[in-house]
C-alpha cells in the first residue's frame, strides 16, 4: 500500500513511528518546510509544497498514491481544502487525523477569537506584557499595538519580530511541562496568552499554567473544517489505513 502523509504535527509523527516497520505499507512524509531543522522522520519524507490542488494530483498520480492521511496542522486550512479537492478528483481515500480542540475548564478566562487582527483589539489599549504563540506567520498584525510588550515563543527566529517595536524573544520546541510554563509567565510577567486552539497534549501546559495563574487567554478559533472523515488519536488512523487498502 503506498500511502501519503501530510504532516507536519505531533500525529504525523507518530503515525510514521507506527508505520515505520511495516514492510506492506510504503508511507511517505510530506512536511511543510516552515521548520527550519525539523526532527528527520523515520519513514521516506519530501520537503516543500506541492503547486495547489493541480500539483498535489500530479504527485498522487506519479507516485501512485493509494491512500492520504491528513495530518497537518489544524489551522494549516489551505493545505487541507487542497488536499481534499485534489483527493476527490483523483478518487483518492483521504481522512483527517487531527488532535480534538481544547475545551473551555472552571477558572479559564477566554476571549474567542476568529481572526488574529481580533486579538489585537482584544489586548487593550493599557500596556500589557503579552505572550505570543499564535504563530510566527502572524506577528506582523501585532504591530498595530506598539504599546504592548510581546515576549515570542517560536522554534526558529520569526523574520516578522522586527515589526514589533517591544519584543523579547524565546526560542523553543515543545513539549512543554506545566512547571516552566508556570515559572515563564511568572518570570515575564504576562498579562495575557495569545494562542491558537491548535488541541493535543504538548503545548497544554500554557493554558493550564494561564489558569492557575489568572492569566486572561486570547484564543484564535479553528478554521471550520471540509467534509473528509476524520480520526482523533493513533488506533483510529491505523484502523482507517486498514480498512482502506487497495484491493489485491
Amino acid at each position: 500500500m503506498r500511502l501519503l502523509i501530510l504532516g507536519g504535527t505531533t500525529e504525523a509523527s507518530q503515525l510514521a513511528r507506527a508505520l515505520a516497520e511495516r514492510p506492506d505499507i510504503a508511507a511517505t512524509l510530506s512536511l511543510a518546510g516552515r521548520t527550519q531543522s525539523p526532527l528527520a522522520p523515520p519513514i521516506p519524507y519530501r520537503v516543500g509544497g506541492f503547486g495547489g490542488i493541480e500539483g498535489l494530483r500530479a504527485y498522487l498520480r506519479s507516485e501512485r498514491i493509494d491512500a492520504v492521511v491528513d495530518a497537518t496542522h489544524p489551522f494549516a486550512a489551505q493545505m487541507s481544502l487542497n488536499a481534499e479537492a485534489a483527493c476527490r478528483l483523483e478518487g483518492a481515500p483521504l481522512v483527517v487525523f487531527t488532535r480534538p480542540a481544547w475545551v473551555r475548564q472552571p477558572g479559564d478566562e477566554w476571549t474567542e477569537i476568529e481572526r488574529v487582527e481580533d486579538a489585537v483589539a482584544a489586548l487593550g489599549d493599557a500596556p500589557r506584557n503579552v505572550f505570543l504563540t499564535q504563530g510566527r506567520l502572524q506577528l506582523g498584525a501585532f504591530r498595530a499595538a506598539p504599546q504592548h510588550l510581546y515576549v515570542v515563543r517560536a522554534i526558529d527566529p520569526p523574520e516578522a519580530i522586527a515589526a514589533l517595536p517591544r519584543h523579547r524573544l524565546i526560542l523553543a520546541r515543545g513539549p512543554f511541562r506545566l512547571e516552566d510554563e508556570l515559572a515563564l509567565l511568572r518570570e515575564q510577567a504576562i498579562d495575557i496568552l495569545v494562542t491558537k486552539n491548535s488541541g493535543g497534549a504538548a503545548t497544554y501546559p500554557k493554558i493550564e499554567a494561564a489558569r492557575r495563574l489568572g492569566v486572561k487567554v486570547v484564543m484564535l478559533e479553528r478554521p471550520k473544517g471540509g467534509q473528509a472523515p476524520r480520526v482523533g488519536d493513533l488506533k483510529e488512523a491505523l484502523a482507517w489505513i486498514e480498512a482502506h487498502r487497495p484491493a489485491p
